[in-house]
């Protein structure tokens, strides 16, 4: 069973991961899973807070020599930032006298809701965790668990098919290879694919900055080489999709997800929404389409997975919304913090490497294992059935 905890605030002093379950033996590559916190940092329209974090990460356990040793994994990674906040986010001690706090919810934020559950006082206790900084450690986690996925060709790509009220046209998208959408998209400021979009998409962001507002967007993971199998109908919470889909909305700001077709195939006879299969004796089975997005009854059937998530504009505004005060109720405009323009491309990112994760953990649960290499045995069997099977 493969698990995760995360821990750490936005300007506290370290953002930490510890991950259970990952078969010993297995090569990390610490700068491969700095490389993804790097991805995640860039895109047209991020704010200042990404000029003064270079995230890195440092193992602090389950590692030797570059290998796991089959016991729980735990890395930090450590907020530059915090020496700024010594005094307003100290782990131990009083608060100090002139300590100012924030009684003035932003809204769309967890400010109001975290400080009436919590009964805070001051709603940076709220904001510190709820803040999208901590999605540091989701795509650290995600980076680990992609490198599971790399030892069995699993590969994933994320790209922005829309940003504010401009989209991509799918037939451009659909001409692509995967190998050519994820370059188009690594090379793109906005990790969008087609470049007349892109053009578009950055003027959008560019006039929201200007205008002292925010803009959202919607992006597309793809997964390549995934077996059949993973997931389960059995129960509801055991499905591939159901996972997939609460992890995308395990994300700050996503507001909807998709698989395959999604809200496109109620419009649709079930004629044009189901892939219709066909058997060739060298070809095997195989299906045409993939309106279903490579999961079928919860289970994936081995076609590319295909998952889209929306992402709402950041409520944090420099020209703020009307709020008022929790502690004296006078009206006021909305507390400023830092903030992006557009976080939909990083947001991209961020899906990519909690996909990673989804189908890692799916992945060790089918084949299980205590070392890769017995994992690895299980996987060829299991393959070598399912072949013979489909023949």
């Amino acid at each position: 069973m493969l698990r995760y905890l995360t821990s750490g605030e936005s300007h506290g002093p370290a953002l930490v991961a510890i991950i259970e379950g990952l078969p010993a033996n297995l090569q990390l590559k610490e700068e491969a899973i700095n490389h993804q916190l790097w991805r995640r940092q860039q895109g047209h329209g991020r704010g200042y807070r990404m000029k003064i974090e270079t995230d890195q990460i440092e193992f602090l356990s389950g590692v030797r020599f570059a290998k796991t040793m089959g016991s729980p994994v735990a890395l930090a990674v450590y907020n530059k930032d915090h020496k700024n906040w010594l005094t307003r986010m100290a782990p131990t001690g009083d608060a100090p006298e002139d300590l100012v706090r924030v009684t003035k919810p932003r809204p769309g934020h967890a400010d109001l809701p975290g400080a009436l559950k919590y009964e805070f006082d001051d709603m940076r206790n709220s904001l510190e965790r709820a803040s999208a900084r901590n999605t540091t450690t989701l795509v650290a986690v995600g980076a680990v668990a992609r490198q599971l996925l790399d030892v069995f060709s699993i590969s994933l790509c994320a790209h922005i098919v829309q940003i504010g009220p401009v989209k991509v046209n799918p037939d451009k998208i659909a001409a692509l290879s995967f190998e050519e959408l994820s370059a188009r998209a690594e090379s793109s400021s906005v990790r969008c694919a087609d470049p007349d979009a892109e053009a578009k998409m950055i003027r959008v962001i560019d006039q929201a900055k200007e205008d002292g507002n925010t803009v959202g967007g919607v992006f597309e993971i793809i997964a390549t080489g995934v077996p059949v199998g993973l997931g389960s109908y059995a129960m509801p919470d055991r499905r591939l999709d159901a996972r997939l889909a609460g992890a995308m909305m395990g994300i700050q700001a996503i507001k909807g997800v998709e698989i395959g077709l999604g809200f496109e195939a109620a419009t649709l006879p079930g004629s044009l929404v189901h892939d219709a299969l066909f058997h060739d004796p060298k070809r095997g089975v195989y299906r045409q389409t993939n309106g279903a997005g490579g999961i079928e009854g919860g289970i994936s059937n081995g076609e590319p997975i295909v998952i889209r998530a929306a992402m709402k504009p950041i409520p944090t505004l420099y020209k703020p919304l009307p709020s008022f005060d929790l502690e004296t109720k006078e009206a006021y405009l909305a507390a400023i913090e830092r903030s992006d323009a557009c976080a939909a491309p990083a947001a991209a990112v961020i899906g990519e490497n909690v996909a990673a994760y989804v189908l890692a953990e799916a992945f060790c649960e089918k084949f299980g294992g205590d070392s890769i290499e017995e994992m690895k045995r299980n996987v060829m069997s299991y393959q070598a059935r399912v072949a013979e099977r489909l023949r």
